[in-house]
């Protein structure tokens, strides 16, 4: 599949997913999210094991392409975040692990793409933003993913004041699994994708979904989601090899679709 925004590669049992509008910063522009849902639905729906989400140039993202909002009536700008939340979704809602590789500066929307991705590994080159704060439009869907990562106290400190905060100090706060030199991101990414995705896809995948549709759940009702699913879960053809193979200590062979 050709795009115009995007590259796309697949490796073995993994796919990169790069952005691909250096002159523009990778912004997060209408015709770009588009071209990523459909990337990503695209691998979704595939063999894949596992995703990595890149991009290309001296930045990672800007975030959103001011000129979609230039002039734009409400029902423009409605559209507009609606396209930018399905994409976001779109993320969680495959069943493969997708990893962020963050290298330089993710701002806004961008920021908020790092923080709906299930993992991500930063650069120390790399920094973060929410910068509406400092504007005239404040961050209020970046807002949404990203304090889900770090907590209220240290998402309002992004969005009130719009200052970047560092690759160490995003680590620290839970933003990124965890930063490394520059000249081993795609090392490290590697490295935890492969450990992501070792073990049954099947049972990965409805791991996912099942921690996404808990996590905001109070702790009693996520307890009895997560005990159909969990028991669920048992009967799969994946989670009786595992039980067998552990009883006759051998390797289990499991089923490769997620």
């Amino acid at each position: 599949m050709e795009f115009e925004y995007l590259g796309l590669e697949a490796n073995d049992s993994f796919v990169t997913i790069t952005l691909d509008r250096p002159e523009k910063r990778n912004a997060l522009a209408l015709e770009v999210m588009g071209e990523l849902t459909v990337a990503l639905q695209t691998v979704g729906a595939s063999d894949a094991l596992g995703v990595v989400l890149a991009a290309n140039g001296p930045v990672f993202s800007a975030g959103h392409n001011f000129g979609d909002m230039v002039d734009a009536g409400l029902a423009d700008a409605r559209r507009l975040f609606e396209v930018c939340t399905a994409m976001m979704n779109t993320i969680q809602a495959i069943p493969q692990p997708v990893i962020a590789s963050v290298h330089a500066l993710a701002t806004a929307a961008g920021c908020q793409l790092v923080a709906s991705c299930d993992l991500a590994i930063a650069a120390e080159s790399a920094s973060f933003a929410i910068p509406g704060g400092k504007g005239g439009l404040f961050c209020h869907t970046p807002l949404v993913a990203v304090a889900r990562n770090v907590g209220r106290k240290r998402a309002l400190e992004m969005a009130l004041t719009g200052d970047s905060i560092d690759a160490v100090t995003a680590a620290e706060w839970g933003l990124v699994n965890r930063v490394v030199p520059d000249d081993r991101l795609d090392e490290a990414v590697f490295e935890l994708l492969v450990r992501a995705t070792r073990g049954s896809a099947l049972s990965k995948a409805m791991g996912k979904r099942g921690f996404y549709a808990q996590i905001d759940m109070d702790q009693g009702k996520a307890y009895d989601y997560a005990i159909e699913l969990m028991a669920s879960a048992a009967m799969t053809e994946d989670a009786q090899e595992g039980f067998s193979a552990f009883l006759d200590k051998r390797k289990p062979t499991f089923t490769q679709q997620p």
